[in-house]
């Protein structure tokens, strides 16, 4: 059929704007393309072998530690002209303040990376600590954990800092894991790849480089890389099929980094102690070439023992970088272990192509991330910008959106408002804001506080005390900044617990590592349980809303506590 004139002309000026317009897109990336060729080039022909080499090695930093730990590491970026810094704990300020001059004294200016797995106040103080990872397992709105990657890059582009080792997607199927736990979103593999996605979706939204940790699974294993390596083993397909998915998903979504474990798997290389960061089996096998993985690989801490029981003296940074890191995070020693890799160089056991790619990669990540046009942090209102309404706004969201009841209805988390009510909580020394806040709905309450070291005489006064009371709620709250899987009560204490939730009217609602459940016998006998994952204002505050009915209970478990409670209970 003939198209009228009108109709041509219109169609025939949509299909010239339409090449016009990709012409246009083609030009703008050749020219973006070309100016980061131009800069990568010009930085990289500037540096010697051993500078080279040294781009690759990311080192520790603190705020923390006095002037004499601060000029050690300025003393270094001085001398070796390393590629960036991993900051670890200290104050926002003071942090600021010391980025604005180490990269002032880096020829290349210098890559800044942090684990912010729940945002700055992982580590550092006066800032926003969004809920655990394994708290956010429990949220069923997704879009809620990529509005936090938002924030949570906000951050770090205002702190100088381009690169965020988070999330962790690790799959978090042991429940004595020593290391990871509540670091992890959870057990289920569907779930920890989905939220760890969104998380990392919504921080590279704002140009932040995130790197999923720790491949290929760190989730099942009982020993922490920290102090000793970890044995992994499982089959090859169970590897291939459970601790690698979330990867592999990530992978597929566009993650810029992946951090490799520090462990002994061996399904995928059989030799004798030899962690899989320095595997090439494992790294460049299955990572770059199975998986097709085109970002930046990081090593976990060089420093770890997992590392340098076995490796020492540079011996395991050659061995990583031979493997196929891009990053080398921590050495112990990276004037040594720079040596170390510039005579293995000069032997030819690495090839001097393969050095220049992954120096140029990182060099790549560094204009990506706007360091070619790199400017001083301010410090003017730096608090208030890290504290900032809707970054506070968020934390409660979340917990708001986590807690999960996972034994009891409405009808019986709210008990009578009139009756005699006891408000128990156990594991601190002073009143908790779940006491406080819900003291003013129960007007005829009493407040109760139990230490996890009381006396067993006045915890055998208080259970009598108790029979007087016609309902109970009870508080069970983990104050430990690494809250584990065992409560760390005295066995008095746990047992107090044990007979206050056989109470005829009792609602336990937990403020700590959802497996701590497991270890209070007989908490299943309570009217109504809630687990509430950690202790913080937020959750608290969350849980007595559940309880007064101002808010639905959406959460449901991220894993599985006993065969009581699995994974995915929840109202």
């Amino acid at each position: 059929m003939l198209l009228h004139k009108p109709y041509f002309y219109l169609f025939f000026i949509l299909i010239f704007n339409f090449v016009a317009l990709n012409s246009y897109a083609q030009r703008e990336s050749n020219t973006a393309n070309e100016k980061e060729n131009h800069w990568v080039d010009s930085v990289f022909n500037k540096l010697s072998k051993r500078q080279k080499i040294a781009q690759l090695f990311f080192v520790r930093a603190h705020t923390d530690k006095g002037k004499r730990y601060e000029d050690s590491v300025a003393d270094v970026i001085r001398d070796q002209q390393i590629g960036g810094l991993v900051f670890f704990q200290g104050g926002p300020v003071r942090q600021a303040e010391l980025i604005n001059k180490y990269q002032k004294i880096a020829n290349v200016p210098l890559l800044i990376a942090m684990d912010g797995e729940w945002g700055l106040g992982m580590r550092l103080d006066s800032t926003v600590s969004y809920p655990f990872q394994m708290t956010l397992g429990a949220i069923r709105d997704n879009t809620l954990i990529y509005k936090m990657g938002q924030q949570v890059a906000y951050d770090f582009k205002r702190l100088g800092m381009q690169i965020n080792f988070a999330p962790d997607m690790d799959v978090n199927n042991n429940p004595n894991n020593p290391v990871i736990n509540y670091r992890s979103f959870g057990d289920n593999k569907y779930n920890v790849a989905e939220k760890g996605i969104a998380y990392m979706e919504g921080m590279q939204s704002q140009g932040i480089l995130t790197t999923a940790k720790h491949f290929p699974g760190h989730g099942d294993t009982n020993v922490d890389s920290h102090f000793d390596l970890p044995l992994l083993p499982f089959t090859r397909k169970r590897l291939d099929t459970l601790e690698e998915y979330p990867f592999k998903q990530a992978i597929n979504a566009g993650i810029s980094g992946i951090m490799v474990a520090h462990m002994d798997i061996p399904a995928l290389d059989d030799t004798k102690n030899l962690p899989s960061t320095l595997s090439p089996k494992i790294v460049t096998g299955i990572l770059k070439d199975s998986l097709g993985f085109k970002g930046l690989v990081v090593s976990d801490a060089m420093e770890m023992k997992a590392v340098t029981k076995y490796f020492p003296d540079g011996e395991a940074e050659l061995k990583a970088f031979i493997a196929g890191e891009d990053i080398i995070e921590l050495s112990q020693n990276s004037d040594v272990a720079i040596t170390k890799i510039c005579k293995a160089l000069r032997k030819g056991i690495i090839a001097q192509d393969e050095l220049d790619r992954r120096v140029k990669k990182i060099l790549a990540a560094k204009y990506h991330s706007g360091l070619a046009d790199r400017r001083d942090i301010s410090t003017t209102h730096l608090i208030e910008d890290l504290n900032r309404p809707a970054a506070v706004q968020l934390e409660q969201q979340l917990s708001d959106a986590a807690v999960t009841v996972i034994k009891g209805t409405t009808s019986t988390l709210q008990m009578d408002p009139l009756l005699r009510t006891a408000i128990i909580s156990v594991g601190v020394d002073g009143p908790t804001i779940f006491q406080q806040e819900l003291c003013q709905w129960y007007r005829n309450s009493r407040l109760f506080m139990i230490d996890k070291n009381t006396s067993p005489e006045h915890l055998k006064q208080l259970i009598e005390v108790l029979k007087q009371y016609d309902q109970v709620y009870i508080g069970i709250h983990d104050i430990r900044a690494r809250p584990q899987s065992k409560l760390d009560f005295s066995p008095e204490v746990m047992s107090f617990l044990t007979q206050a939730v056989e109470h005829r009217n009792s609602v336990a609602c937990v403020f700590a590592n959802p497996y701590t459940i497991a270890t209070i016998p007989g908490i299943e006998k309570s009217s109504a349980v809630m687990a509430c994952y950690q202790m913080t204002d937020d959750l608290q505050r969350s849980a007595v809303k559940v309880i007064t009915l101002r808010l639905n209970a959406t959460g449901k478990l991220p894993v599985t506590i006993n065969a009581t409670f699995k994974n995915g209970t929840g109202l």
